[in-house]
């Protein structure tokens, strides 16, 4: 029996919510269902659009699912993202500062991992008929590209086959992969500057000219690319890294011309468009791309687990068979085991992934706007907010004169470690990366409630 006082100033749908997921998350087992819209709304005279409203929220923060012709249950993977706590590592060096709060910028928390399903999913992998004497598949288990490729179509835009992904072990693989195919069509590449430094580490390592090229308020600056030799660019187009600016749809086709005229090759990395949280999240380039001229990357670290180490590439046809020639020539396979292929091909046919995704994307969401408001209403003036709505990081710059490295010295004797984009780029690009994703709510309030003490006491020094 649900208590709803149609005399409070709290809408009907929001206490019916708030009874439901107690009861859910207190009393009801995995699979139960739940009463029908109609009998909920006849049962305590409310309109269906109520029920409903409730039942849609739920249902967005992963507490129930839905099963057509016969209605909604309660979902089996909620319980697996339980209050993130705070873990105090064990046997810590004396000279060592004790870390209370990380504002590491990408990553989430350890229980955000959903590790009762996985156990589960993992068991009955390992009861299907899996050939452990031989190498597998150099592009990945077939059932696995599969899911990926379906995935891809209807979430991102992609357009693709089974046949075109490559699974491969993390980004940092995916861009080796990438340069040993492209070494003997490419001298050089382009590459965001600022952008994610691994990326030119990688290419350089194999003898590539690394062609920096500014990006402005529309992402990747064409002008400055069409100026210079490079036929290979790498671009983070949907969430700039670090910057997060969205290439507009103009740019992107400018830049998709470029390739078509060049004959050259763009590398689409999209590492965290799942993890939007004010618009849906924005269609791939290649997607647009009628040349196959784009080379899509993407990665499973920053939603589910970077431990995995599973990313992929959606290669063009044209090069599929010299993908294979570098892979035989190289000794080359599949870097990812047979048993975590097989377990995520289990958890992403059974829609545990979408699911997933709603829950993190809710979790996030929260810890998003939690930060952005507390950053807002301790540091206020002091900070201007220059990338959020996306990933698992919010960047601040500060709008007065600070010493940016002295107030991360101060702040890690009190056991907050900050970064700074100077870390990476020196001084041409300074903010700094407010991660969220391995905080609780709890430990976000704390943190910078802390950090404003310090960042005055920085301030009057």
């Amino acid at each position: 029996m649900y208590i709803l006082d149609k005399e409070a100033t709290k809408p009907l749908y929001i206490q019916l919510y708030d009874a439901m997921k107690e009861e859910i998350l207190n009393s009801l087992s995995v699979g139960a269902k739940l009463p029908s819209v109609r009998k909920v709304a006849t049962e305590y005279t409310i309109s269906k659009n109520t029920v409903e409203l409730a039942y849609k929220q739920l249902y967005a923060e992963g507490y129930i699912e839905s099963i057509p012709k016969s209605g909604y249950f309660v979902a089996d993977t909620f319980r697996e993202y339980g209050t993130p706590t705070l873990t105090t590592p064990l046997n810590i060096s004396e000279t060592k500062p004790l870390i209370r709060y990380d504002f590491f910028p990408a990553r989430l928390t350890h229980d955000a991992f959903p590790l009762k399903l996985w156990q589960r999913l993992l068991i009955k992998a390992m009861k299907e008929s899996l050939d452990f004497g031989a190498y597998g598949d150099i592009q990945g288990e077939q059932g696995l590209r599969a899911e990926i490729a379906q995935y891809l179509i209807t979430s991102r835009g992609v357009t693709c086959d089974a046949a075109q992904i490559v699974v491969c072990g993390g980004f940092t693989d995916s861009m080796n992969r990438l340069a040993a195919l492209f070494k003997e069509h490419f001298q050089r590449i382009a590459i965001e500057y600022p952008g994610y430094p691994a990326t030119g580490k990688v290419f350089e390592d194999y003898g590539y000219d690394i062609v920096p090229i500014d990006v402005d308020h529309n992402g990747l600056n064409i002008n400055q690319l069409e100026a210079t030799k490079a036929k290979l660019v790498y671009i983070t187009p949907s969430h700039q890294y670090p910057t997060g600016i969205t290439m507009p749809i103009h740019n992107r086709m400018k830049l998709l011309d470029w390739a078509k005229r060049v004959q050259g090759v763009i590398i689409e990395d999209d590492y965290d468009s799942e993890l939007r949280y004010q618009n849906r999240p924005i269609p791939s380039l290649q997607g647009l791309d009628h040349d196959e001229n784009v080379v899509y990357v993407g990665t499973f670290s920053k939603s589910l687990s970077p431990a995995l180490r599973v990313s992929y590439i959606v290669l063009p046809h044209r090069y599929l068979n010299a993908y294979t020639k570098v892979c035989q020539m190289r000794h080359q396979h599949c870097p990812v085991s047979l048993c975590t292929q097989k377990t995520l091909e289990l958890f992403i046919k059974g829609g545990h992934w979408e699911r997933h995704l709603r829950k993190i994307r809710t979790l996030n969401r929260k810890k998003h706007d939690l930060m952005k408001e507390r950053l807002k209403s301790t540091l206020g003036p002091m900070i201007e907010i220059i990338s959020e709505g996306g990933g698992l990081a919010i960047l601040i710059r500060p709008t007065l004169t600070i010493d940016l490295q002295i107030l991360k010295a101060n702040a890690l004797k009190q056991g907050i470690k900050l970064y700074c984009a100077s870390d990476l780029y020196g001084e041409t690009w300074e903010a700094i990366r407010m991660g969220f994703g391995g905080l609780s709510e709890k430990e976000i309030e704390e943190a910078i409630e802390l950090l404003q003490t310090i960042w005055l006491k920085t301030l009057k020094a």
